[in-house]
């Protein structure tokens, strides 16, 4: 009889290909009994679009949510198509955008060396200048490097800005920047191989680090020696999550990693109380960490275009402070958020907040298209 029952069972386990953009994805040990829903759950990982957003097509026809693969004569071997809904993409997914360009490098008569460089002229009146004020602005300069006379400055400088280069290294050397306190290396070419998080994590004073659209895929724990940060801004990388030694940052208040392949967030997020803003939108969160309760200064949570079907249970009884949240291309609906113990506190938050920017004309009432999508 076991020889049986387990006969039976591998004869309702099958196989099948999906088309999507051009590829083929190969989904094996599929029970016949599993619904179309199920296999768009094993679908979202794969393919980054959210299971509400996935179209299925077998032989011609549609497949429904509710019915099996059995019902919907579905067998080994067969071929499914996927059709993705536009906005419905978690991640990187393909319409994503690029926050920025870069400038395009002018031709010049410069030698060959000179060109790889990419460095400016620093002379003795802009070296001067730099140190007086503190603050080193090179943005848009088709850096490549960061120029040798900015290590000069040493306990001078307080702001760096390398927005919109191409930089591919930032150095050891950037430790004798001791003083330092704005550190922003916004859309470069920097990998994780490229920066020397020893010498970033010695910069004791730093406030504010902004590394958005680099190419990095992982912070080291290193980030929590980082402990007078308030502003940390990782967002249009290819990180896959966020250190455990985040937790270390006390004093953090802004955190912004969207537009990443981020899948989970570590419980000690809840040990960084200070936090009033989040933003963890465009990603491959499934679910959030319970600890999410415990940032009572929380103000503003943004999540949508994630894989998210439910919210820790005391996000609106513990974060009071609540008055922005943006659920769209998520799971969640608005029926499962007024389940939840403190929603209608948070909605009345949120409504005075709105009506108060409407008043004094802030924004168009547009803006206020948040929360949980309806559908």
């Amino acid at each position: 009889m076991e020889c049986d029952a387990s006969s039976n069972d591998m004869e309702t386990a099958i196989s099948i290909n999906v088309k999507f953009s051009g590829t083929s994805i190969p989904i094996s040990n599929l029970s016949l009994d599993s619904t179309i829903k199920d296999l768009k759950s094993l679908l979202q990982p794969l393919t980054n679009v959210l299971p509400r957003g996935q179209k299925l097509i077998f032989k011609g026809k549609l497949l429904v949510d509710e019915m099996t693969l059995r019902a919907s004569e579905v067998t080994d071997g067969s071929k499914v198509m996927l059709m993705a809904s536009q906005g419905l993409h978690q991640g990187d997914g393909p319409i994503l955008k690029r926050a920025q360009t870069r400038p395009i490098a002018r031709a010049n008569n410069a030698s060959k060396l000179e060109k790889e460089k990419m460095q400016v002229s620093v002379d003795k009146n802009r070296l001067e200048r730099w140190k007086a004020t503190g603050v080193i602005a090179l943005s848009e300069c088709n850096l490549k490097a960061i120029p040798d006379e900015v290590w000069v400055c040493g306990t001078s400088a307080r702001v760096l800005d390398f927005t919109n280069n191409a930089i591919q290294e930032v150095p050891f050397q950037i430790g004798c920047l001791n003083s330092l306190q704005k550190l922003n290396m916004n859309a470069n070419d920097i990998m994780d191989a490229s920066i020397s998080w020893q010498g970033v994590t010695s910069l004791v004073h730093l406030t504010v680090l902004s590394l958005n659209q680099n190419q990095l895929t992982t912070l080291p724990s290193a980030l929590g020696e980082l402990t007078s940060l308030r502003q940390l801004f990782v967002a249009n990388n290819k990180l896959t999550g966020l250190p455990i030694e985040i937790g270390s940052l006390i004093q953090l208040e802004v955190l912004k990693a969207n537009n990443n392949r981020i899948n989970t967030i570590p419980p000690g997020i809840g040990d960084c109380k200070a936090l009033t803003e989040v933003d963890l939108s465009s990603n491959l969160l499934l679910n959030l960490p319970d600890s999410f309760g415990n940032l009572q200064n929380l103000k503003s949570l943004h999540l949508g275009n994630n894989g998210l079907k439910s919210l820790p249970s005391t996000l609106f009884t513990m974060c009071l402070q609540l008055t922005t949240l943006d659920l769209h291309n998520t799971e969640i609906t608005v029926d499962q958020l007024r389940e939840l113990e403190g929603w209608e506190n948070f909605e009345e938050r949120r409504r005075l907040k709105n009506q108060k920017q409407l008043d004094f004309r802030v924004v168009g009432s547009a803006a206020f298209d948040e929360g949980a999508d309806k559908n």
